[in-house]
């Protein structure tokens, strides 16, 4: 036994700081991101550096739920920001291109749950601005789309664990949207402003015609990818039923965001999973994203027969 006793308070110390550590839930994103300026010219790369350094850490230091997320249960995100416009020395537009993926249990595979370009980001930043969240109040536009993507991949995410389990991150994704000014001067937060607008996104996601297809994110992920650890032919049945009710909503809305949303996150993952389907399956999964992903339907044929 060690009997001196600044050694034994150092290790008593060390011991406690790792419990308590241990015991901090971690944050619900992990987000990385990356800052591409193939066009600027003008402005100091050493602002795009803290710009990516602001973003991270507002994204990743935000506790944006009370819910508790163990690491290994986090959302991954990958933002890329690529800058295509200067307006001024602090004012910029932004392609923002955002990849999320969450865990599948009783495995190391993730799955995307969002992959999606939005072509409408214009903002402010002066070198080393701090990037401030509100709840009750407008703050500016990027605040705005951080913190509306956020709780748009919360949503999401819940909605893979339970069913409708997003609805209320996708109510405060809406709220966010309300407390737009109406004279802000910034696209994506109006309907008139393409079909591909923020306003979209979250208006499928609340829309009562669409609950039958957040219930099939849930067949799909929780009772389908999530049981292909213990049972993998149940577990695909399961993903075939959901996308069976996804095609019949895509009969009736082809064009909705959320089935653009749903098919460019799965495309691939549906193909690698069904490559292994008996051929009854497979020719089945192929006629349903004929219906849900029809300008890829070609692509679908990699499944085989």
């Amino acid at each position: 036994m060690n009997r001196n006793p600044m050694i034994r308070f150092i290790t008593l110390l060390s011991a406690l700081l790792f419990l308590t550590a241990s015991a901090v839930p971690a944050q619900e994103l992990k987000v990385d991101i990356v800052v591409n300026t193939p066009r600027i010219q003008s402005v100091d790369p050493a602002v795009f550096q803290t710009l990516r350094t602001s973003i991270q850490e507002f994204m990743n230091n935000q506790r944006w739920t009370d819910e508790v997320f163990e690491l290994d249960e986090r959302i991954e995100v990958t933002i890329q920001l690529t800058i295509r416009d200067e307006f001024s020395v602090n004012s910029f537009g932004a392609d923002m291109s955002i990849q999320a993926t969450r865990p599948v249990y009783g495995s190391n595979f993730k799955t995307s749950i969002l992959m999606h370009v939005d072509k409408d980001v214009t903002f402010t930043y002066d070198q080393y601005q701090p990037i401030v969240f509100s709840r009750t109040a407008y703050v500016d536009n990027l605040s705005s789309i951080l913190s509306f993507y956020a709780y748009y991949i919360l949503g999401l995410d819940g909605d893979t664990f339970a069913k409708n389990g997003g609805e209320p991150y996708f109510q405060t994704a809406q709220e966010i949207i309300n407390m737009i000014p109406a004279n802000g001067g910034h696209k994506g937060w109006k309907p008139a402003d393409g079909q591909r607008a923020r306003y979209w996104l979250v208006e499928n996601a609340l829309n009562p015609t669409f609950r039958p297809m957040r219930e099939a994110n849930y067949q799909y992920h929780r009772l389908g990818l999530d049981e292909m650890h213990r049972d993998v032919e149940k577990g695909r049945l399961n993903m075939v039923k959901a996308l069976d009710e996804i095609a019949q909503i895509a009969k009736i809305h082809r064009n909705a965001m959320s089935i653009q949303i749903f098919a460019n996150a799965k495309n691939q993952e549906i193909i690698e999973v069904f490559k292994a389907a008996d051929i009854s399956s497979k020719r089945q999964v192929q006629d349903i994203m004929a219906l849900i992903d029809p300008a890829n339907s070609s692509r679908y044929q990699q499944i085989g027969l």
